[in-house]
């Protein structure tokens, strides 16, 4: 894949320097084929809720996996509330409608985010009082949102995500060595989740990468390795600006951020934003699902364990999971391909910043193109996939 130098008008505080070719396939904009209500954005609750939940996932130290699966809940959460609160409603619009859609977000969240940070629960309960002024319509809203979060956490409950992983690791030539003893590996549990809307982990499971040993697996090599004895000081800066490690809002936190900007400056309605959050949390999370069965099923040599002499960007660290496919490609892949279906004139704004995502991981030394290519194509078909399900009228963003 060409590598090449561009300048790309920042979008959301995001500033994208080096990109690679990416793909621009046309896809439906959902708020366009089923806009809803009138834009109310200076008053949204929804943001305010996102922005609460990044903030926890950083204070918690969450892992990019587990971040993931906490903002689709929300996210969901909040967009079934909203529409069986307007459902209940029986149409109209105005104050009102605007009321009790801030009241079933701020049910739908407080519910989910408590059961994910009860440690918090006082803090979030005292957002909700914040955000109402004691219109009856926002405390309709609010029993609506609470039922719906009640639902979430129940489906939470019982989805997977806490069965600790119990596979076998396997142990060969070309193959991933753990970083501990005994040999552990981060989110291994992520094959066996309930996702979204995938009908199986395996969906879309890529082909092998190149055989270890092959000319095109040492060329891949190569290529870190150069990267590894030339790193620039912006490489290393992009490098480190992608980390998103434990500590920060992480990878799935930094695109619904970008959500939010544009949310912001679309002047989006409530229930659009909260449509946006709902599909782009979880493509995101089934795009995981996606990218720990293709890491699991062929266990793929790290680069810095394929040559001990390549180094690794300290900011960064050493994954402890599979180098193939790219994690950070197959969540921006997603993250791009939601975002460009919702905001279609700044989509190659969003397809350059996957590109960065996807390139910082060549420069820290911790994936090969391949990995990257590969994670950004699957990323692509997911959220694809995740948007015709939606626009279906039939998916799980349909409420019941």
């Amino acid at each position: 894949m060409k590598t090449l130098r561009t300048l790309v008008a920042p979008l959301g505080g995001a500033t994208m320097a080096l990109v690679l070719a990416c793909t621009d396939g046309a896809v439906v904009n959902p708020i366009t084929a089923s806009r809803s209500g009138v834009p109310f954005a200076a008053g949204l609750a929804s943001p305010e809720w996102q922005d609460t939940a990044a903030s926890l996932v950083a204070q918690a130290r969450f892992s990019p996996q587990a971040a993931g699966h906490a903002y689709a809940l929300l996210g969901v959460a909040q967009y079934l509330a909203v529409q069986r609160a307007e459902g209940a409603a029986g149409g109209g619009g105005g104050r009102s409608r605007f009321e009790a859609d801030r009241g079933a977000v701020a049910g739908a969240s407080v519910v989910v985010l408590s059961d994910l940070f009860p440690n918090q629960a006082a803090m979030l309960a005292n957002l909700v009082v914040k955000q109402s002024d004691s219109h009856p319509a926002f405390a309709a809203g609010e029993t609506i949102g609470r039922s719906v979060g009640g639902e979430i956490v129940t489906r939470a409950h019982n989805d997977g995500f806490s069965r600790p992983f119990t596979g076998t690791i396997p142990s060969g030539p070309g193959l991933w060595i753990s970083n501990t003893n005994p040999p552990t590996m981060v989110a291994g549990q992520l094959p066996g989740v309930t996702p979204w809307f995938l009908a199986s982990a395996d969906q879309f499971r890529p082909a092998p990468p190149p055989a270890f040993g092959s000319a095109a697996f040492q060329a891949a090599v190569d290529e870190i390795q150069a990267f590894s004895d030339t790193r620039t000081a912006e490489q290393t800066q992009i490098a480190a600006f992608w980390a998103m490690n434990p500590g920060t809002s992480t990878p799935p936190g930094f695109w619904l951020k970008i959500a939010t900007d544009g949310i912001a400056s679309h002047e989006l309605s409530e229930r659009d934003a909260t449509h946006l959050y709902a599909l782009l949390g979880s493509a995101i999370f089934d795009a995981l699902i996606s990218c720990w069965d293709a890491k699991e099923t062929y266990w793929f040599i790290r680069p810095w364990q394929a040559d001990t002499s390549i180094t690794v960007v300290a900011a960064v660290g050493k994954p402890n999971h599979p180098s193939y496919p790219s994690g950070h490609g197959c969540v921006s892949g997603a993250a791009a391909t939601v975002l460009g279906g919702f905001f279609p004139g700044e989509r190659a704004n969003f397809d350059a910043m996957a590109a960065e995502a996807g390139v910082s991981r060549l420069y820290a030394g911790i994936h090969y193109r391949f990995d990257v290519e590969t994670g950004l194509q699957m990323g692509r078909s997911v959220a694809a996939f995740a948007m015709a399900a939606d626009a279906s009228g039939g998916s799980v963003l349909t409420p019941r």
